[in-house]
């Protein structure tokens, strides 16, 4: 007479259960690191912002009528935004920095000019790599954007 050990007491069982459990607790993490990364790149509400994109075309279009242009120079943490055309401006400039891919390094602030007409400022962190530069004037009247690769110090061109 061979007696039987209890099922609880052998070892397929548990390992039979084991593997879906591990996969239900793998499920479960996966679905936690979803909802807490959400993606930000994705409007909702992507018609009005197609139209806002194409008002700002017509920003882009009107700079490019009146023939703005600016100098950003590049020194290390420092930036000074020079106009080189169009228009005499002398009001505050709304400066937006975009990064590509890491919404938290966007960074937006209002500039004025110091006596010579150069609009300077000190970021916080050295602006190196790639952005796009949005210069828009005090009246949104007009806006020059571009993208730009500050991998080192010196002069980029705006228009």
């Amino acid at each position: 007479m061979s007696t039987q050990l209890a099922w609880y007491k052998q070892f397929w069982p548990w390992f039979l259960i084991l593997l879906p459990g591990t996969v239900v607790v793998a499920s479960f993490i996966t679905m936690k690191i979803a909802l807490d990364n959400a993606d930000s790149l994705v409007a909702e509400d992507y018609y009005k912002a197609g139209k806002a994109i194409n008002m700002d075309l017509g920003k882009i279009k009107y700079a490019k009528q009146i023939g703005m242009q600016f100098t950003l120079n590049v020194n290390d943490n420092e930036l000074i935004i020079t106009q080189q055309g169009g228009p005499e401006y002398q009001a505050a400039l709304n400066v937006r920095f975009y990064h590509p891919t890491l919404e938290d390094r966007d960074m937006q602030l209002m500039a004025t000019s110091d006596a010579n007409g150069a609009y300077r400022f000190t970021m916080d962190t050295n602006p190196s790599g790639a952005w796009e530069v949005r210069l828009e004037g005090f009246d949104a009247k007009w806006r020059i954007q571009k993208r730009l690769d500050l991998r080192n110090n010196g002069e980029y061109w705006l228009n």
